[in-house]
Order: C-alpha cells, then structure tokens, then sequence
C-alpha cells in the first residue's frame, strides 16, 4: 500500500498560547512565513485532517474616531488597525470581554457581537488577517496539501474563540465532535488531532469528555506540539505587568487592558498541582509570589476579577488525566525560558527588571511541557515524546524538521524520534 493510501484525516484543532496577547514571531515568522517544500505528487486519497468576526451597536465609545455601529461584519482578530496608537483603544474596547462575579459567565463588551468563522475550513488558522500578512498555520498546511491533502476536506480547522476557556465554549465541543464524526463517515477513518500551545488543553479537555467507545472509533491520535501541560510561566507577566512582544507603538500597560480580560490567561497559569509550592514565580520587594499566592497577587495588581476567573478554570485539565489515545508530545527545548519575574518597586506597572531562566523553548519551559510523560504507562494507548533541540515555541508549528516528523506519522510511520537537533 502506498504512503498516500495509508494517510489519514486530520484536524487542526489549533489554540496558541500567547498569540493572542500578542506575539514578537510575526515580525519575520509570521508576516513571512517559510514556504512548504513539495515532497510527492498531490493524491486525492488521503485520510482527513482537523486544524472572530464582530459587528457592533454600541451604546458608548472609549474614543470619537471608534466605530459606534457597522451593517456588516468586520474583522476583529487579527485586525491590523489595532497597532496604531488609537485604533487599540477602539479594538480592545471591541474585543473585550465582561466578567460577572455573580454567575461566574463572560459576556462580549455591550453593543459587540463575535462570531468565530471558517470553521472546518483552513483559511483562517493559515492566516490571521485577511490581508495574508500574518500568517500561522499556512507552512503546515501546504506541506500536507504537498502530501496529497486537500484543503477544506481531508485537512481541516477547528478555529475557536480563544478568549474563553473550555467551561464557557459548550458549543465549540459539540461542533468539534460533529466535525470529527462527518470526516469519519466521509472517509471510513479514524481522524488525527493536531494542536498548538494552549489548544492541546483544549483537545485535552474534549477528549477528557468524550467516551472511550467513541474515541477508539473516531480517533487515530492526537499530536501535540508545544504543549503547557503544567502552565505557563509567562501569562504572570501578562497579567501583572503586561506584554507587548516588541510590537511597536503600543505599550505594555495598554496592552494589558485586554490581556486581563479573557479567562484563558488565568487558566494558563502555572498549575497549583505540578509545579513546587515554594517556587518564587514573581519577585518584588515587599513579597515573593508562589502559586499558593496567587489570591493575593490578584488583590495586589487591582484584578481581583483574575482570582475568579482562576478559581473557575483551574481544575479544568489540570488533573492531566490520559487522553486515552495515541499520543504524540512534541515540543522544543535547549533555550532559555524565564520561570521567574523580578520587578522592583514599580511593580506592576513596569517591565520586569530581572529574570531567572531554565530550560525551554522560550516562552513554556520544558519541566511544564514535559509532563506529557506521565501518561507513559497510564494509558494503554503508546505515548511518543519528541523533543527538538533550539526549536522555539511559534517555530514548532512551520519548522521544516517539525513538519516531516508530523508527515511521517500520518504516512503510518508511528516511531519517531526521541531528539531532533534543529
């Protein structure tokens, strides 16, 4: 049988941690991103692979040149208007979320509706923005096309709204699961997952909900690359002191207005569970934060709303219970990676003045990513770990290297390898 006959169909189910705080890769990676190297003629007999819009009708507005109501549905992440200096006061007023304390539920801001689009399609995990700058998943996705893949139908997206955490996207999950099921009948096989980042969580979580009986017919396996299973040290600073990534002309502090008003960066921090309860993640003056601190840091950077918002997402994956498939955990490793802030006595509302760093792959470190490990031996499905030496976190989703391993795995070559030197 040949390479082509045995591939099948896979989902991107793609959530990135960070990105959508912002991220310096787009400045070279993302708004030239590599291009795919044709490996085989394209062939029509692959398996199938699974990968916001707003209108508003606002009652204020946080500036006069903001858009106070459109007919018609305009782009909101990524939109490029939100690097000038007033267009982020208008983006991030429209991109916000509200959270009420009372019923624990996140609502969009008054006047903003959101929908999320090109589900099940590629276009918009290949790009970011309509213009084609900012490109994220394209490099993938024309390799498989390369393969023999075909947009739209045996590779596939699952985009989702990434300001909220699982507990608030029920309908996210059953359109997933909906997609996975109309691949299978389509294709009379079993679907990969691929995630990135935080969105590994995300099909954590699904398939943590889903039945063993279900998941050994419709799913073939789940590859992850550079997951935080463990948390993630860097949405600390998010959420203290803000990040901009190096984009110019916004600052840290503006961009921490919408860095603090999604549930996903409290969900992502480091888990109460894995990481030591005595490790300093942000030091100042007056006080060493660990994660058994994590009520006061809120009360101290004036985001109590964060404590909440924590306390309702913290168990969600955490536990790391088994996915109960196959699984193959990629990530990168060998850079440094800081796991502690230390500001001065400006905190919050400066730059960190000092970091301690471990090992990583810059932005996750690899004690957290690592701890897919655990499920060797606790599920009976294989686990295969790849670490990939000097790969950074964003790079992990187009490196050449990175690409091949995921070829080799969907041409039924399960094996791969323990290390890769990039």
């Amino acid at each position: 049988m040949g390479s082509a006959e045995r591939l099948r169909p896979l989902l991107l189910a793609v959530f990135l941690l960070g990105l959508h705080h912002s991220s310096g890769f787009w400045i070279l990676n993302v708004v030239f991103p590599p291009n795919a190297k044709l490996k085989q003629a394209p062939s029509n007999s692959t398996p199938p692979l699974l990968i916001g819009k707003s209108i508003i009708d606002k009652p204020t507005l946080v500036h006069w040149l903001c858009y106070k109501k459109t007919e018609h549905w305009f782009t909101l992440w990524l939109d490029l208007n939100m690097f000038m200096p007033i267009g982020v006061d208008c983006w991030i007023d429209n991109v916000r979320l509200t959270y009420n304390r009372t019923n624990r539920q996140s609502s969009n801001s008054p006047g903003v509706q959101v929908r999320v689009p090109g589900f099940g399609q590629t276009y918009s995990i290949e790009f970011l923005d309509p213009n084609k700058l900012a490109g994220y998943f394209y490099t993938m996705v024309q390799h498989l096309v390369n393969m023999g893949y075909t947009r739209n139908e045996t590779v596939r997206g699952a985009p989702y709204d990434w300001r909220l955490a699982p507990n608030e996207n029920d309908d996210y999950f059953k359109k997933l699961q909906d997609l996975v099921e109309e691949m299978y009948d389509d294709y009379q096989q079993p679907v990969y997952l691929l995630g990135h980042s935080m969105g590994c969580h995300y099909i954590l979580y699904f398939l943590n909900h889903r039945p063993q009986a279900w998941k050994e017919k419709y799913i073939k396996g789940f590859i992850s690359l550079g997951a935080p299973w463990g948390g993630a040290v860097k949405p600390l600073r998010v959420l203290a002191s803000g990040e901009n990534d190096g984009i110019p002309l916004i600052s840290n502090i503006k961009i921490r207005e919408e860095q603090r008003m999604s549930t996903t960066n409290p969900w992502m921090l480091p888990s109460d569970k894995v990481w030591p309860k005595d490790h300093v993640f942000i030091s100042t003056p007056t006080f060493n934060y660990t994660n058994q601190d994590f009520q006061r840091l809120f009360r101290d950077i004036s985001y109590e709303d964060g404590w909440y918002m924590w306390e309702d997402t913290k168990n969600l994956t955490s536990d790391l219970i088994p996915p109960g498939v196959e699984v193959w955990c990629m990530y990168g490793v060998g850079l440094p990676t800081p796991i502690t802030y230390i500001y001065d006595e400006n905190f919050p509302n400066k730059d960190p003045v000092d970091f301690v760093y471990a090992d990583g792959d810059d932005t996750v470190d690899s004690f957290s990513m690592s701890l897919c490990k655990r499920w060797i031996g606790q599920q009976e499905k294989t686990v295969h770990v790849t670490e990939f030496r000097g790969l950074p976190h964003l790079d992990i989703v187009f490196h050449e290297k990175v690409l091949n391993v995921v070829q080799n795995i969907l041409e039924g070559n399960l094996d791969t390898p323990v290390e890769v030197d990039v």
